[in-house]
Parts: C-alpha cells; sequence; structure tokens
C-alpha cells in the first residue's frame, strides 16, 4: 500500500513553514528509502489557512504543523 502526503501549497501554509517541511518529508523519504512506499502530492489552498501549515496523510489532517513533528508523523507510516 502506498502513503499519500498531501502538503498544502497555497500562499499561508508555504510563509508559515510548508516549505521546510515539504524539504524534510524529501529528505526523510530518500534518507529511509521509501520512494515506492510515499507519494508527495501539493494542493492548493484549502482555505484553511488559520490552522497551516497543514499535511494531509491518507486522508488524516495535521495542523500547525513544525519540521520537529514531522518525525513523529513519517514514523507512523513508515
Amino acid at each position: 500500500m502506498t502513503t499519500e502526503i498531501k502538503v498544502c501549497m497555497g500562499s499561508a501554509c508555504f510563509a508559515k513553514g510548508n516549505q521546510e517541511n515539504l524539504e524534510y518529508i524529501r529528505q526523510y523519504i530518500e534518507e529511509n528509502n521509501l520512494d515506492s512506499k510515499i507519494t508527495i502530492i501539493g494542493s492548493l489552498c484549502e482555505n484553511k489557512c488559520e490552522c497551516g501549515p497543514r499535511i494531509i496523510v491518507n486522508d488524516k489532517e495535521y495542523t500547525n504543523v513544525k519540521t520537529y513533528d514531522l518525525d513523529k508523523i513519517l514514523e507512523e507510516v513508515k
């Protein structure tokens, strides 16, 4: 089963940290050889800017995500 990680690329989420989060996720996938298990996609703004940066993993939404939150989130899908 492939895990889908959707990263909001709307301007608010991007400015609040999803640019760094996206790079962190890419690096994590590469370092853990998860290329075949995880797909990253970007999404346009969904008008939930107040709770950004947002990341959705297999339909589970994470809000106010900082890079230090990502290890825990990514370990769940590993």
